[in-house]
């Protein structure tokens, strides 16, 4: 099998073209695909009070963005970016509370990755077979 983000930005270049009528019909169907990864990257980051509720999920057919986005809101949990490791290191400084002057390391704790990588078979295949569905009801082949 062919690299799976390579697979998706394929078929977001495709879901480009699809007429409006058809994306009514898409965009619940994708996000109930998505679904199992946020809830599964909401468990991951059950250690936060914050982070949870702060994770939501999208569905664009916009030229410029199309796709299925997870999202972390930074004004929910401004600590989710950080601990996801966004910055490609394997911890971040931060000043301990109440005191600007001492700093700390605090490793990351991935939850956004892990739970992509673990769903991303499940979604890609219903978003394949939902579009299939879509596109036969359309009348295409």
């Amino acid at each position: 099998m062919a690299d799976p983000s390579q697979e998706i930005r394929k078929l977001a270049k495709e879901l480009d073209g699809i007429p409006k009528e058809l994306r009514k019909r898409l965009r619940p169907a994708l996000k109930v695909a998505a679904e199992p990864i946020v809830a599964d990257a909401k468990g991951r980051a059950s250690w936060s009070t914050r982070i949870p509720r702060a994770i939501s999920l999208s569905v664009r057919f916009s030229q410029r963005d199309p796709g299925v986005s997870i999202r972390v809101r930074s004004k929910v949990a401004p600590h989710g970016r950080p601990y996801e490791g966004i910055t490609g290191n394997a911890a971040f400084r931060h000043p301990v509370f109440g005191h600007r002057d001492r700093w700390v390391s605090q490793e990351t704790r991935s939850y956004l990755v892990p739970a992509a990588e673990a769903g991303m078979d499940g979604a890609l295949a219903a978003t394949v077979e939902v579009v299939d569905q879509v596109a036969r009801e359309q009348g295409f082949r």
